[in-house]
């Protein structure tokens, strides 16, 4: 009688654990397999910060859950979550620290990717804000060099 209960218990477990790996291995949101690149860096004061050149601020997410990114003359990688349609959270984010030729927007660009609390997908764009609206980042796509 003990050994079915235990048996039974541990299907139990197993079903269990099952479906809760099939809970979190959600589809993630159609943001994988695009390198996305800085366009604009929209404050909450109307001021605008624009890339000195294309492609020097990329985002490029990994459907393991690891994003990828290029911060002018630095390179970072961290971890992205979305657990609803409009939320997203970067975090874990590293990067190296070198110093880049000025004006740069580095750290904000890194500040920014830290306090991203949502993103918009419109005609090929791709936009985040930061908490409490303090930024919006405007991206726009190419194919990402890397297939997933």
């Amino acid at each position: 009688m003990r050994s079915l209960l235990t048996i039974t218990l541990c299907l139990l477990l197993m079903a269990f654990s099952a479906t809760q790996r099939s809970d979190t291995t959600k589809e993630k949101p159609a943001l994988t397999g695009v390198l996305w690149k800085l366009a604009k860096i929209q404050s909450m004061d109307d001021s605008t910060d624009l890339p000195r050149a294309p492609g020097l601020y990329t985002l490029e997410f990994h459907k393991d859950g690891s994003v990828a990114i290029r911060a002018d003359c630095n390179r970072g990688r961290g971890n992205w979550a979305s657990e609803t349609a409009d939320q997203l959270n970067i975090t874990q984010l590293i990067t190296t620290r070198a110093m880049c030729i000025p004006p740069s927007l580095h750290d904000q660009f890194i500040s920014d990717l830290n306090d991203t609390r949502s993103f918009t997908l419109n005609e090929g764009k791709l936009y985040l804000a930061t908490m409490a609206d303090g930024s919006i980042l405007e991206f726009f796509s190419s194919r990402a060099m890397q297939v997933e």
